[in-house]
């Protein structure tokens, strides 16, 4: 055997880091928040299922009757002569004032009587029959009792509207409040809180997802309703141009007053309602 000495392994030279265009090796790149890239993607998958639902609509344009289905372009050359004319500001106008008071008030009284319903069982069992009734009634009937109640007129409507929606809204909050935490309300007596900061800041922040959700399908039913209510019994809004339209078979027509409000309804989501949520639910992250 050879009695040279093995000589040890030189030690391991770390690599240096590659520094692209884009950074230096001083500066390291800064880094985009998780949230914000879910929200760009999501922002170009809403923006593609709209190509894909226009160009499905011209496909079956052409291969329809243009009276039957007219195509986007026919619809949309309808739409700038309404709003030229002024007539589908004004209809849609009143048809949005009356959507945001029955909203507002389906909201107020559907929340209170909800976290009542959720907090204490005596008043569940008392108005649980009740609430099971008004889920149960078909809108067309709320909304003729009311217009014989009170006749024709814009109260009659709101009020038919709102009737038909609260029952949703306290469902979906006395759900809420009986899931709320009741370690976080021990804590709040703990470090003798009041009432009105126990409210707003342990038990109003958990109700904030249920709310938001009874807020979001809210504005999906009250619209529809509000149409029915305008064409059974109204001289103006967008539920009354749709009666006229139907009565001339003007589908362009119909098309255009729809594409307008679902817009109106699609941007109070985009805008509004999903902005609210993450500004109201950042305390979670």
């Amino acid at each position: 055997m050879s009695a040279r000495r093995l000589a040890p392994p030189a030690p391991a030279v770390p690599a240096r880091p590659q520094v692209t265009s884009s950074t230096s090796p001083h500066e390291p790149a800064a880094a985009v928040p998780q949230g914000a890239l879910a929200r760009r993607d999501e922002g170009r998958l809403r923006i593609a299922s709209l190509v894909v639902f226009v160009l499905l609509w011209q496909l079956g344009a052409s291969l329809a009757d243009s009276r039957t289905l007219p195509d986007p372009l026919a619809v949309l050359a309808r739409i700038g002569a309404e709003t030229a004319s002024l007539a589908l500001p004004g209809h849609l106008a009143v048809t949005l004032g009356r959507v945001a008071v029955a909203f507002a008030a389906a909201m107020l009284v559907g929340a209170l009587v909800g976290m009542a319903m959720g907090r204490w069982r005596k008043v569940d069992a008392f108005l649980d029959a009740w609430l099971v009734l008004g889920l149960n009634i078909p809108a067309l009937v709320t909304i003729i009792l009311c217009y014989v109640w009170f006749g024709l007129n814009d109260w009659a409507a709101i009020v038919a509207v709102a009737i038909n929606k609260i029952p949703t809204v306290i469902v979906t909050v006395r759900e809420g409040a009986r899931a709320v935490d009741p370690r976080l309300l021990e804590v709040a007596r703990a470090y003798r809180l009041g009432r009105r900061t126990t409210f707003l800041r342990v038990y109003l922040p958990q109700l904030v997802p249920y709310l938001m959700a009874a807020a979001r399908s809210g504005l999906s039913l009250i619209w529809k309703i509000v149409l029915v209510v305008e064409l059974l019994g109204r001289s103006e809004g967008v539920g009354f141009q749709l009666n006229v339209f139907f009565q001339f078979f003007d589908i362009t027509g119909i098309l255009a007053y729809t594409l307008v409000f679902a817009g109106v309804v699609l941007a109070a989501e985009g805008w509004v309602l999903r902005p609210l949520e993450r500004l109201l639910g950042a305390w979670r992250a």
